[in-house]
């Protein structure tokens, strides 16, 4: 079976399922699959041509750092499966930052000498302009981005490089290179949030006054201003940004000098260190140290909701673009065409929000998954919390971006939103607040205003043009003022609860954003 599965010849022919499975012909084989041509072209599985895209074997090995208790080198296979370096390279600059906190506090407790120390430092910035000025060489045989850097450092500065990883381990070096990076990342994606938010507060404020149809259940259910909808992700975005910023914290806690997982013998300040990189302080537990996934699954959470609020943000603007709603136009800068049909316009970029929400979510449930099983303490599965965290980000990044984008090139359709307004009784609440105002009680105003509607139903008319001879049909405490409860604008002049869709209501949140966010746009008159 192996042999026929990794053979170099052209896919064995089975004339039967029985053939493959037992390797005997039965009488009058007929074929699986009838054969469409007779030269096949060459088919082997994966695992038997995975080598073809590594190092030749006869290439030369370099000893593994690890590897003095090792009689046989890895295979390539191996090695090629193993090795993280194809994307933890991205940690590179944290990685410096680390060592060269940690050859300082070294120095600092006597445990390398000063000069050892100044060249280590001094073979690191020569590292790191090589890896920006795209001149390093990253190699797989050195598995990761810890090993490439060390490594690289014996050969720049020779033997100081050996003692840089004196009372370190892999173990806490990936976590505090993944703290160090999560850090940086969640600074910037707040300040994509602050991007957007500032998009969505400038959308509001040149559309003053506009009143759209809200919804509950995709069903008309109350006029709202469009500003107050807006300001609506306004107040989700921040939300998230607070979500960040909670995890942000939880997270600024130092793993350097935790080592594997019990620490060390040698007297070394895990507190110099922890303030030379900016830390809050040591994690306190050194298993807990080189274990603790929290912090990642946090923060791949906080990205989840953020992207769960974009994609209801792209819905709705993807519904709204739409010949059905009509209520938005994106400009042709964000908008895209299609292959076969000349009249389409697509609103591309907010439907990709939406599905790459699907993404991001991936990524924490790919990490919940791989941290369920595990004991303590560090076990290799954990190499793999990198790619879903790296993907998270850019991810996330991405959409916020081009939300911001779309924000700044859609324009309202105020006649088609006008147009639109009057269908669905959008009122009807409010004239059942009208009556509460009567004294008649609430559930008594909703049976009122449900059979005001079926009459507008039967007439085929709004409930402002009903009579005040057939509302008081339906009740006698009806008066010449029910008609300033009637109709969207009436209606929305109404509401006065704090955080209502009134206008006064409205502007004051519009202030509370534009000072929060520093916004200079003035507000139109």
């Amino acid at each position: 079976m192996e042999s026929l599965l990794c053979s170099s010849s052209p896919t064995p022919f089975f004339s039967s399922v029985s053939t493959f499975f037992s390797g005997q012909a039965l009488p009058n084989p007929r074929p699986i699959f009838p054969l469409l041509h007779r030269a096949e072209p060459r088919f082997e599985p994966l695992w038997c041509t995975m080598s073809q895209s590594f190092e030749p074997e006869t290439k030369s090995k370099e000893a593994k750092l690890w590897g003095g208790r090792f009689e046989e080198s890895v295979t390539y296979i191996v090695e090629k499966f193993t090795e993280s370096i194809s994307f933890d390279k991205q940690l590179y600059k944290h990685d410096i930052m680390g060592s060269k906190a940690h050859a300082s506090m070294l120095a600092e407790q006597g445990l390398i000498s000063v000069s050892d120390r100044d060249s280590i430092l001094q073979g690191l910035d020569e590292i790191e302009r090589r890896i920006e000025a795209g001149e390093f060489v990253w190699r797989t045989d050195r598995e990761d981005v810890h090993m490439n850097i060390e490594a690289a450092l014996t050969d720049v500065i020779g033997e100081p490089a050996k003692k840089l990883h004196t009372a370190r381990s892999r173990n806490d070096q990936v976590l505090t290179d993944c703290r160090l990076w999560c850090r940086d990342a969640i600074d910037r994606i707040i300040a994509s949030i602050r991007h957007l938010q500032v998009a969505m507060v400038k959308l509001a404020l040149n559309n003053e006054g506009l009143i759209i149809p809200g919804y509950t259940h995709l069903q008309r259910a109350q006029p709202v201003l469009l500003q107050h909808l807006l300001l609506t992700y306004v107040e989700q975005l921040d939300r998230d940004a607070g979500r960040l910023l909670d995890c942000r914290a939880r997270l600024n806690y130092c793993p350097l000098g935790a080592c594997a997982l019990a620490g060390t013998g040698l007297p070394i300040d895990r507190f110099m260190t922890s303030n030379a990189l900016g830390f809050t302080a040591p994690m306190r537990n050194s298993i807990d140290a080189v274990s603790d996934r929290d912090f990642v699954l946090e923060f791949l959470s906080a990205n989840s909701i953020i992207a769960i609020h974009l994609s209801r943000l792209g819905e709705e603007w993807v519904l709204w673009a739409s010949e059905e709603f009509g209520f938005i136009t994106p400009s042709d800068s964000v908008s895209t065409g299609s292959s076969i049909m000349p009249q389409k316009k697509n609103p591309d970029p907010m439907e990709l929000v939406r599905g790459k929400s699907a993404r991001v979510i991936g990524d924490l449930v790919t990490l919940l998954t791989l941290c369920k099983g595990l004991p303590l303490a560090y076990n290799r599965d954990l190499q793999e919390d990198k790619e879903p965290m790296f993907d998270s980000v850019k991810t996330i990044v991405g959409m916020l971006e081009v939300s911001a984008e779309f924000a700044y090139n859609i324009t309202f359709n105020v006649e088609k939103i006008q147009k639109a307004l009057p269908a669905g009784y959008l009122d009807a609440t409010t004239l059942a607040d009208y009556l509460v105002k009567k004294g008649i009680p609430f559930r008594t105003s909703h049976d009122i205003v449900g059979r005001s509607v079926a009459l507008c139903v039967s007439k085929n008319c709004q409930l402002q043009d009903l009579s005040l001879e057939e509302l008081r049909g339906l009740n006698p405490v009806f008066d010449e003022d029910v008609y300033e409860f009637l109709g969207v604008e009436n209606a929305v002049k109404k509401f006065s609860s704090y955080g209502s869709t009134g206008s006064s209501c409205v502007a004051d949140q519009l202030d509370y954003w534009v000072a929060k966010l520093e916004i200079n746009q003035p507000r139109p008159n």
